[in-house]
């Protein structure tokens, strides 16, 4: 990646209001790997965080060794300035122009936004109306997008209709979507809301381009804790053939497809006859019995990837998904894989993980 523009001064991570606290605590523990001291600002509900270092230069290495997929509760990672406040009602763009001269004048895409926030959304009509009279003046100040360029994208977030941060991510180091939230509807016929959940996680850890290779007609899964179905009825609506266990009622229309076969038992006590493409788990149960278990179905080699929750205490929610990564990581120590997580859009106190077996 090409050095940063010196104008930027902190990096900002974009988050589902509310978890403010888990962000800091995750942009303080990659500072701190990677040396670098600095102090957080972080305001409760505001759905961002900025880490400041105490010495400029050291953004560079943030830059350099900071990793958008390691991260779990960030949504977008940008690198901006200080916040261009006061801003005239009568002529934003012109400001806002001048300062995005500091940053460089060719970007591959512009990308207006606002915080994920009851307030932040207020903004949402006058960012769209914005992005246009924006592109024209910087169009006329030199400034360029061209999407044919491996250049940043350029990032205007506004905080309220008088103050914006410009900043820029990397697209190779950063979310694809605006507001780092991928949109994914529940599609009609699911059994439950918890459909879009997987879909989500699907977009996110897998991507459109290995879809058809990894989620492929013809492939097996399980689902541990299935009912009513949601996240079997995604894997059935891919041509996967699916064992749903729990001791719940699975939805009878997803049964009458025959792609889909009910096990009535606890998933903890399920063991597969013979290994799986797929396990997916979505269990209300303590975080650590839930990575015990993928530990278990990963290790004995009873499926290649597997998509699941942790459902997260009040309290140090940050930690605890550590610890969980951990005992992960113990119970396959000796087998090559990778394994991330991430609080989707459709995650409440919860975190989506994504383990695949490598080799």
């Amino acid at each position: 990646m090409a050095a940063l523009p010196s104008a930027c001064t902190a990096l900002l991570a974009y988050c589902r209001a509310g978890f403010e606290g888990e962000v800091a605590s995750e942009l303080s523990a990659h500072a701190n790997r990677l040396g670098v001291s600095g102090y957080i600002k972080a305001r409760g509900d505001a759905a961002f965080a900025l880490f400041v270092p105490n010495d400029p230069a050291e953004l560079e290495k943030l830059s350099e060794g900071m990793r958008y997929e390691e991260m779990v509760f960030c949504r977008q990672l940008l690198f901006v300035g200080d916040i261009s406040g006061d801003l005239p009602i009568a002529d934003r763009a012109t400001p806002l122009v001048a300062r995005v001269k500091d940053f460089g004048q060719h970007f591959s895409a512009l990308v207006v936004e606002m915080p994920d926030t009851n307030d932040g959304k207020s903004l949402s009509s006058f960012c769209k109306a914005f992005t246009g009279r924006f592109e024209e003046k910087a169009g006329k100040a030199g400034i360029f997008l061209d999407a044919r360029r491996a250049a940043p994208r350029l990032h205007l977030f506004f905080l309220s209709g008088i103050a914006a941060y410009v900043g820029i991510s990397h697209p190779a180091n950063s979310s694809p979507w605006p507001m780092g939230i991928a949109r994914v509807r529940v599609p009609k016929g699911a059994p439950s809301r918890s459909a879009g959940k997987l879909s989500e996680a699907f977009m996110a850890f897998i991507g459109n381009d290995a879809m058809a290779k990894r989620v492929a007609p013809g492939m097996t899964a399980v689902d541990l804790g299935a009912a009513p179905g949601g996240w079997s009825w995604i894997l059935a609506r891919n041509h996967l053939s699916v064992v749903a266990v729990d001791n719940g009622d699975i939805d009878q229309a997803l049964l009458d497809t025959g792609q889909v076969k009910h096990r009535r038992m606890d998933g903890f006590d399920y063991k597969p006859a013979k290994a799986v493409d797929w396990m997916v788990c979505d269990m209300v149960e303590k975080p650590a019995l839930v990575a015990n278990l993928v530990a278990k179905w990963t290790g004995n080699r009873w499926c290649r990837e597997c998509i699941f929750n942790l459902k997260l205490p009040m309290k140090k929610r940050y930690e605890e998904v550590e610890l969980c990564r951990g005992r992960i990581a113990q119970g396959l120590e000796g087998m090559a894989f990778e394994l991330r997580f991430k609080h989707l859009y459709h995650d409440r106190e919860e975190v989506t993980g994504h383990l695949r077996l490598l080799g």
